[in-house]
């Protein structure tokens, strides 16, 4: 019998080991209206299921497109767990998306949010403005899943989010100019590691919580080109962005073994010099997030 236990342990570690999880960046974009970006999302896929985090514009349909590219944990029906750094509008400008697309193309259970103190209200007030959408589809004669459009949502002010008994997901609370919470998020599973920045500028808590990381996700903007900036958006991007000497300052302390680079604000600079400043202080390897690029642990 200890011989059976001792198989069948080492079987469920080797497993749990080798586990799948990857990264898909469904948007990589800001506020800057570029056409080839979709706004900040970004998928992480644990064993098959789909978490996306932040809602920009554009999700749905990158999440469609990665389907459609053989990732099938981002079918429309699959699209039910999301989770939210903060509330800012390029990334949940696509949440109303997120909650009636994936409805209307056969999700039959609520979409499960998680985020900041405030999220219940945009998703009440979402669920409002889309009311008579509801009534039509529920009462007029399109076929229609009754609870597929509900919104399932769990504030918090960060720390552990969910826990199962293989994967773990932290909201890192960080420093994003004026927002009193904003997080950045870290998912643990299988010995492995994956941080998503979230925005922020540089911070002392996601550092820490990167210890180690096999991927962090990292927001950045090009510190000589917001120099020519006037002083009031030097002001603004100095205190809720990372220059990118800093964004390699902290994946260099942290001990990160890759960085993705994403929500990038070149300014009037170029990639050439984001990737420069980075390197200045990072010499791990640095990758250039596009959408839909993926990143596998594998």
């Amino acid at each position: 019998m200890k011989i059976i236990t001792s198989i069948v342990a080492f079987i469920l570690f080797s497993t749990a080991a080798f586990a799948d999880m990857r990264v898909i960046l469904l948007g990589t974009g800001t506020p800057f209206a570029d056409p080839e970006k979709s706004g900040p999302a970004t998928a992480i896929i644990v064993d098959g299921e789909s978490w996306i985090i932040d809602a920009g514009p554009g999700v749905v349909r990158r999440a469609s497109s990665a389907h459609i590219a053989g990732e099938p944990a981002l079918a429309q029906p699959m699209l039910s767990r999301l989770l939210l750094t903060h509330l800012h509008s390029d990334h949940t400008l696509g949440l109303p998306d997120l909650i009636y697309s994936p409805w209307t193309l056969d999700r039959t259970t609520a979409l499960k949010i998680w985020g900041p103190p405030g999220t219940k209200n945009m998703a009440h007030h979402i669920e409002k403005a889309y009311a008579a959408d509801r009534k039509i589809r529920l009462e007029g004669s399109e076929p229609a899943f009754k609870n597929g459009w509900q919104t399932d949502v769990i504030e918090t002010t960060g720390g552990i989010v969910f826990q199962s008994t293989s994967l773990i997901i932290e909201a890192i609370r960080v420093c994003h100019g004026d927002w009193d919470v904003a997080f950045g998020y870290k998912f643990t599973h299988g010995g492995k590691i994956i941080v998503v920045s979230g925005d922020t500028t540089y911070c002392p808590a996601l550092e820490a919580a990167s210890e180690n990381a096999d991927v962090l996700v990292h927001e950045v903007y090009d510190s000589a080109a917001l120099a020519k900036r006037t002083p009031e958006w030097q002001n603004y991007h100095s205190k809720a962005h990372t220059a990118g000497e800093d964004v390699g300052r902290l994946a260099a302390n942290a001990g990160v073994e890759k960085l993705v680079l994403y929500h990038q604000l070149p300014f009037s600079g170029s990639k050439e010099a984001i990737l420069n400043q980075v390197k200045s202080t990072y010499s791990g390897p640095t990758i250039w997030g596009e959408d839909l690029m993926i990143i596998d642990l594998k």
